[in-house]
């Protein structure tokens, strides 16, 4: 009896191993070093396993007509910034439409209470921006959701990462409105209380909620302020009135270039009359008392 021949899975793709199996020459050619098995019933090729969208692509053969990545997994596939502790990529949260959720390992299935929206991101079928957040508030604290509503309304604004926001303010309120009875309610409503356009980082948002819960009043986001030359320069946070910059510094290693700019870039804002206050990850993260103590005496200072 002659075989039927198929090509060889493409590399970065995945297939079910049984369709893919009828057409094969051999049962042995799956069972090759270079296929990779990351679920029941998916065969695939030259997959990076620990990436979400990879094992998304792994995951697709398996997908229902209808049912989309849903909750951490479409955080993790729209970029938002999410605490460690919650950006595993395992296991992937899938959404369906149907009476019965996704049950394969590795995975957490999901069943909608009703019809839902599809987006594409990055090739991948996904909730909407504002679902997901929705999503999220069932699991993320006061900060993070707020951090990741941020990012949101925000949109990426820094290096090649660019990229405009993924949805409104209204849209994220709308999703609210329709989420009677849904978990994490009570947080969405409360979150949305406190989110901001242009927000460019978790750190700053997180930054800002800290100097608002400590009763300090509220800093602006990114404020134009002209320096020198008509250079228009703006601060992470600040208190325009009295001229205050708050700028965040990220932890790592610092190239001279960047170094050399951030040096410069503070002379500047003093040149012009600003008071600059640096706050470190370490500060932010391990002594938030000493941040709020920092910018309340330079408040009294400056209204001095």
């Amino acid at each position: 009896m002659t075989r039927r021949t198929v090509d060889p899975i493409p590399r970065g793709g995945a297939v079910r191993t049984s369709e893919h199996a009828s057409f094969d020459t051999t049962r042995g050619r799956l069972r090759a070093k270079s296929i990779q098995h990351p679920f029941t019933g998916v065969s695939a090729v030259g997959l990076d396993l620990e990436a979400v969208v990879d094992l998304c692509e792994a995951y697709r053969p398996l997908l229902r007509p209808g049912e989309a990545y849903s909750h951490a997994t479409a955080a993790l596939l729209y970029g938002a910034p999410l605490p460690s502790w919650a950006a595993a990529v395992r296991p992937l949260h899938v959404l369906s439409p149907t009476v019965t959720r996704p049950r394969t390992r590795g995975t957490v299935g999901h069943r909608a209470m009703r019809a839902f929206p599809v987006s594409l991101r990055l090739g991948l079928p996904v909730v909407t921006p504002a679902d997901m957040w929705m999503q999220s508030a069932g699991t993320l604290g006061h900060r993070d959701l707020v951090a990741v509503g941020d990012f949101l309304v925000t949109g990426r604004l820094h290096g090649r990462a660019a990229e405009g926001p993924f949805c409104t303010p209204a849209e994220l309120v709308a999703v609210v409105e329709r989420s009677t009875g849904r978990r994490g309610l009570a947080s969405a409503r409360r979150a949305l209380e406190q989110i901001r356009v242009g927000a460019a980082s978790r750190p700053e948002t997180l930054l800002r909620l800290v100097v608002v819960e400590a009763g300090l009043p509220e800093p602006a986001i990114g404020p134009p302020v002209i320096v020198a030359g008509g250079l228009v320069l703006h601060p992470d946070l600040a208190y325009p009135d009295l001229r205050i910059a708050i700028e965040y510094e990220g932890a790592g290693h610092r190239d001279a270039g960047r170094w050399e700019r951030d040096i410069e870039r503070r002379e500047l804002f003093e040149d012009a009359g600003w008071r600059v206050i640096r706050i470190t990850k370490t500060a932010l993260f391990e002594n938030p008392e000493g941040i709020v103590r920092r910018i309340r005496e330079a408040r009294v200072a400056r209204a001095a």
